[in-house]
């Protein structure tokens, strides 16, 4: 996974006070939890751009102003709620040998041939999953290939697990699919309503000349009847 380097300077005072003074000078006030202690510091806005504003998953390196350097990953954010500022960040130390929880995005690669060629829609289930692993094991991102994706395929968890991390969602989890687009099912059902109706008409054509073959008949009968009485007298 690719790192991020990220200067700061540790706080000494931690009260709304210190903190309102340092989003004045446009610092963001950050904790780094996972250690013996919390370290509470802070940074330049613009540092944390790269890391935030990005699909991809990142772990970080903290520099502070006495040398001392820390693994970590962003685990929380807070935003303003009118201008999207950036409040506060929290993070979460890294130890070598010490599996973490992580949230991965999925990235989607290739054409499904049951979009291109029998007009299905790509339905995507989870855009992002969350894993345990080791910090050396973490992945950037998942690459979902959906170029074998017929209509009504799907890939799912199960499909992109590896030994070298835990996928934390159960294996029959729908990652992506392949469905059948409301255009199809509506052009579907209206063949189904054409050839209802084309059986009804001709259900009524065959009993309309039952029908009129059962009157000629009758007629027939009646006329043969009276010719047989008028003979008769």
């Amino acid at each position: 996974m690719k790192s991020i380097t990220i200067n700061g300077s540790k706080r000494e005072h931690v009260g709304k006070v210190a903190t309102k003074a340092l989003r004045n000078a446009g610092k963001v006030p950050c904790v780094i939890y996972g250690g013996e202690n919390p370290i509470h510091f802070s940074a330049d806005e613009l540092s944390f751009s790269k890391l935030v504003y990005t699909g991809d998953a990142h772990t970080v390196v903290i520099v502070l102003e006495d040398g001392n350097k820390i693994d970590a990953v962003m685990q929380d954010v807070q935003f303003h709620p009118v201008s999207d500022k950036i409040l506060h960040v929290d993070f979460f130390q890294l130890h070598e040998g010490k599996e973490i929880n992580m949230i991965i995005p999925v990235k989607v690669i290739g054409t499904a041939p049951g979009v291109r060629d029998s007009g299905g829609n790509l339905s995507r289930n989870k855009r992002k999953l969350t894993i345990r692993a080791l910090p050396k094991n973490l992945p950037d991102f998942f690459t979902v290939d959906i170029s074998n994706l017929n209509l009504n395929d799907s890939i799912t968890v199960a499909d992109l697990s590896e030994e070298s991390f835990t996928i934390l969602h159960p294996e029959t989890q729908v990652v992506c699919q392949v469905k059948m687009s409301r255009a199809s099912m509506e052009i579907d059902e209206d063949e189904d309503e054409d050839e209802e109706l084309e059986e009804g008409a001709e259900g009524a054509e065959g009993g309309a000349e039952g029908g009129a073959e059962g009157g000629a008949e009758g007629g027939k009968g009646a006329s043969d009847k009276n010719s047989e009485a008028k003979s008769d007298s």
